[in-house]
């Protein structure tokens, strides 16, 4: 019996619980999807290349100078504009209007979209007046813009503002209507005021949409300030570029693109650290 009951009992040894290197290699990942670990001036790499085959071809000649100026004239005619005064005065001008523009259109964009986001009523009034306009495009607006409002700085604000208005807008709605009912049915089990419905649900549910809104609403910001500037301004980078454009002064319209270039890319890095600072809560894919 002892030697039979070693038997039946040899088998069961075998089957015992795997070491826990076993059992650590087995909770191994077959292989990582993750991007990897994100490098700190990563974004900077873009830009960069693109300086670089620039420098190249315009060093071996693959591109002309009167199509396209070497990136070296860019850097001493902006040097030969600020010592004039000209490129900071101009630019100063700029961005009042974009940023001003850019206020009120965000402003606008988060008050409907709260509005219509949560309220059915709002959603039935507001949202199809905003689709409705999404398919009317901004440069048709521009000679109304002209007769309602004239040819000075209310009608250019106003029409950055429209732009800025759409993605924010748009992006706040989506986020609120997207926001999990089993939170707003949890607000209401543990009975919370409006107020701290709002803070503790809306504004951390809305958040994410918002900052993407915004990140299209800066870049909507310089690309309808592009537009305005060239419509009887007697200031700003667009009425410098104009002007050069003119007199066929092609290093003056590169200074001009390089500058509404790295606003735009300015701007946007910006609003991504700050994304990044109000929601470093969420663990995503890009972590």
């Amino acid at each position: 019996m002892n030697a039979y009951s070693q038997g039946l009992h040899a088998p069961l040894a075998k089957t015992e619980a795997p070491s826990a290197d076993a059992a650590h290699q087995r909770r191994q990942p077959s292989q990582r999807l993750s991007l990897g670990k994100p490098a700190r001036h990563g974004v900077l790499l873009g830009p960069a290349l693109l300086l670089l085959y620039w420098s190249i071809l315009s060093v071996t000649g693959w591109l002309d100078p009167r199509v396209l100026p070497p990136p070296w004239t860019a850097v001493t005619t902006a040097i030969d504009l600020i010592r004039e005064g000209r490129l900071q005065e101009n630019l100063a001008i700029s961005t009042w209007r974009a940023m001003t523009g850019l206020g009120f259109g965000v402003a606008a964009g988060v008050a409907l979209a709260l509005l219509s986001g949560l309220s059915l009523l709002g959603g039935y009034v507001i949202d199809g007046l905003v689709q409705i306009k999404r398919g009317v495009p901004i440069l048709a607006l521009i000679p109304f813009m002209i007769l309602w409002l004239g040819i000075g700085e209310t009608m250019k604000i106003t029409l950055i503002a429209t732009a800025v208005f759409f993605p924010v807008y748009i992006n706040t709605h989506n986020a609120l209507r997207a926001i999990d009912i089993r939170f707003v049915e949890l607000a209401e089990t543990v009975r919370l005021t409006r107020w701290q419905f709002l803070r503790s649900v809306v504004v951390p549910g809305a958040l994410p949409g918002f900052l993407t809104g915004l990140r299209f609403a800066v870049t909507s910001s310089w690309l309808a300030l592009v537009v305005v500037e060239q419509l009887n301004a007697t200031s700003g980078i667009g009425y410098m570029v104009t002007l050069a454009r003119n007199y066929a002064q092609t290093d003056v319209m590169l200074v001009g693109l390089v500058v509404y270039a790295l606003l735009g890319f300015g701007s946007d890095a910006v609003v991504r650290q700050v994304e990044r600072r109000l929601l470093s809560w969420r663990r995503t894919f890009g972590r």
